[in-house]
């Protein structure tokens, strides 16, 4: 089964790999090989939320086509931020960090586990990873509230 699936990523700490933008283009060329990149936002500077002492982040967002479900994918979004040097057990939630994946929608699924929430339970209450989706996925419908990615950029 194909099904395509939002991603936000997120960084504001240099690494091996370079700057933050960096940091975003090496999770992109690594997350190919989890399926199809149909699309990829330009990347948006945006201030920090809720752990204000951080530097500036860079934003972006994804759609990403892929057979693998919806588990399966957050395990290996976990794994390029692992292999990238973020260990999320050392660093204060929401803290600065090399690369943060976050798997936003998987098609239409509504998921509750403890290990995955689909949709992100989060994502309409922020403007750093709405901005993004929307400039690439405007129409795409979140699937418990019923309205676009473009409404709910615009109701924030």
């Amino acid at each position: 089964m194909n099904a395509v699936a939002a991603i936000a990523l997120g960084s504001n700490l240099p690494s091996p790999f370079g700057t933050p933008s960096d940091n975003l283009h090496e999770a992109l060329r690594r997350l190919s090989a989890l399926g199809t990149i149909k699309a990829v936002s330009s990347f948006h500077s945006t201030a920090p939320v809720g752990y204000l002492d951080q530097p500036q982040f860079v934003n972006a967002a994804a759609l990403l086509e892929t057979t693998l479900a919806p588990l399966d994918l957050l395990h290996g979004l976990l794994e390029i931020e692992r292999s990238m040097g973020r260990n999320r057990k050392a660093a204060p939630p929401k803290g600065p960090r090399v690369i943060d994946l976050d798997l936003l929608l998987y098609g239409d699924v509504v998921l509750a586990s403890p290990e995955l929430t689909l949709p992100h339970p989060e994502m309409h209450e922020r403007a750093f990873v709405l901005a993004p989706l929307a400039e690439i996925a405007p129409a795409m419908m979140h699937p418990t509230l019923r309205v676009t990615v473009a409404e709910l950029l615009a109701g924030l």
